[in-house]
């Protein structure tokens, strides 16, 4: 009878008697080990997996495959190469039992990844999620003030300014003299524009 079993996220097809090279397990030498995830064993194919069925191996060592060589190279002005080793872990078991159900009642403790953790674990080193980021209150004109994005060229921005500024009604735009209109133009840094867009004369038609 063969089975099909998952571990350390690759596929296995199994018999009784198969050596295999599987990810690092936590487990010593000379343990007896029990994977639960099969998702076929003889005629029964999972959904995803076959509930109650296992295989069972022996841990024989834990070995290292073979290095693989990772070279990089950036081709840029200031050009760089690096070169790096890895010899993935692995462990050796051979398989003693494949088991169609009564997984549960077996006594063999199941295999584990050395890279896994309890969900307890994972939880408590997971970042905690940010608050999601308030946002701003939106400006409120002074009580009282004209609606001055009305003026020719003026926007939510240069509204602002001139609420800033004191400058809340068309009245007040309405009022300004030669001397007034030079100030503000320097005060605000608005290039003429007072005059260029004429809003003394379109304050004083609004402020009718």
């Amino acid at each position: 009878m063969f089975a099909v079993m998952k571990t350390g996220g690759k596929q296995y097809k199994v018999q009784s008697g198969d050596v295999l090279r599987v990810e690092r397990i936590a487990a010593e030498a000379g343990e007896k080990v029990q994977f639960n995830e099969i998702l076929m064993v003889g005629g029964s194919v999972g959904t995803p997996t076959v509930d109650g069925a296992a295989v069972q191996a022996e841990v024989i060592d834990q070995i290292k495959g073979e290095k693989v060589i990772h070279f990089v190279k950036r081709r840029r002005k200031h050009s760089s190469k690096r070169t790096k080793g890895h010899r993935q872990k692995l462990t050796l078991v051979r398989v003693t039992d494949i088991l169609e159900n009564g997984a549960d009642k077996s006594g063999v403790k199941a295999a584990i990844g050395t890279g896994s953790a309890p969900m307890a674990t994972v939880e408590a080193a997971a970042p905690a999620k940010k608050a999601p980021a308030k946002k701003a209150a939106k400006a409120e004109a002074p009580a009282g003030a004209d609606d001055l994005k009305t003026l020719s060229g003026v926007g939510p921005a240069l509204e602002k300014k001139l609420h800033a500024a004191g400058v809340t009604t068309f009245a007040q735009i309405a009022g300004w003299n030669a001397d007034d209109i030079a100030a503000m133009d320097e005060k605000l840094s608005f290039k003429g524009r007072i005059e260029r867009e004429g809003w003394v004369a379109q304050a004083a038609e609004l402020a009718k």
